[in-house]
């Protein structure tokens, strides 16, 4: 039997999702804007508050009112977040990089990744885990790690290793946007090779901007044109991961279903980039749409905090820190002789 789907039918589907996520939706968003208005007088990143200040609030995704639109918000606005954050992307910026450096930040993240999968395997972790914190250092940070774990298969460490990979991210994101200007001018770099150097190797986008701009103007401008490379970078490999978790499915599952082919997220975060390439979006909607992001980027990760209790995240164990800090240096040091052989 097909449902007939009637302008009356979606008013009132649209009707019930709406009462029975708000209250949820709403307790995620005053968190946010707490966590905001934190990071803007106390320069703390706003997504580690997010993150601190929704565990406090555990409490509220373990039953009642809230908890069905903790569950929505953490995963339905968490994609739309990645996938509005194709509006950042353009062929533009890929020619203004060069080819060499464009090959530079995909190896690097592919051998992050690759690192991290080993390196999971070497300390005992599961190899979600290794993929997981492989793919958030390699890639931009809190936010490639929500979208990998939206095509993760689900088990009973999912919510514990997402919440931990952001928080270690974060934190190390923090560390870094203060350590590594000062490792640039202990080197000596010129401005492209810090720029280079703080773009491909900083986890989060804020941090990277702080960082660069801390440098120099040219320096920051070059950071960000490489960590927006390694922006990029997202739709792909959560292409890949999502293709490959299909086939794993259905190699292993019994009740014959399988994740999409293609995840919404990752078609609108390629429809929005392709827009943007082609100069479709003006540049106050550019803005808008970004904000919007950055936005449902921090409601849901607040949300991702609620469900999870502060005791799960603490059971993660030494071995993951060793390697989610492994994976850091790793990919410092590549970017590092990757830029020395390309003699810039």
């Amino acid at each position: 039997m097909q449902l007939a789907w009637t302008p009356k039918t979606v008013t009132t589907t649209l009707r019930e999702t709406f009462q029975t996520n708000i209250q949820g939706f709403l307790v995620a968003t005053v968190i946010a804007v707490a966590a905001q208005f934190l990071s803007e007088h106390y320069g703390a990143p706003a997504m580690l508050l997010a993150l601190l200040l929704g565990i406090a609030f555990h409490f509220l995704a373990e039953e009642g009112a809230c908890k069905p639109g903790i569950e929505f918000t953490a995963r339905t606005v968490l994609r739309i977040g990645v996938a509005l954050l194709g509006v950042r992307i353009s062929a533009e910026l890929m020619i203004g990089l060069g080819g060499d450096l464009i090959g530079l930040v995909i190896a690097g993240v592919v051998a992050t990744i690759g690192f991290g999968l080993l390196g999971a395997r070497i300390l005992g972790r599961g190899w979600r885990f290794g993929l997981l914190t492989g793919g958030s250092v390699a890639i931009c940070g809190a936010s490639a790690a929500m979208a990998i774990s939206a095509v993760l298969p689900r088990n009973e460490h999912s919510e514990r290793n997402l919440i931990f990979t952001v928080l270690s991210v974060t934190v190390l994101s923090t560390v870094a946007m203060v350590a590594y200007p000062i490792l640039a001018q202990v080197f000596e770099f010129n401005d492209e090779v810090a720029g280079v150097f703080l773009g491909g190797t900083i986890h989060d986008v804020a941090q990277v901007v702080g960082a660069g701009f801390s440098v120099s103007e040219e320096t920051g401008e070059v950071a960000t044109l490489v960590k927006l490379i390694r922006v990029a970078m997202l739709a792909p490999v959560v292409l890949v991961i999502s293709l490959v978790m299909r086939r794993y499915v259905e190699d292993t599952a019994t009740d014959g279903k399988r994740p999409p082919l293609l995840p919404f997220f990752v078609i609108g975060f390629l429809f929005f980039a392709a827009l943007n390439s082609f100069g479709l979006i003006p540049a106050v909607v550019s803005d808008a749409m970004s904000s919007l992001s950055r936005w449902a980027l921090l409601i849901s990760i607040a949300a991702v905090g609620m469900k999870t209790s502060l005791k799960r995240i603490l059971d993660v164990g030494g071995q993951a820190i060793l390697l989610i800090v492994a994976e850091t240096i790793f990919i410092a040091a590549l970017v590092l002789i990757g830029v020395a052989l390309l003699g810039h």
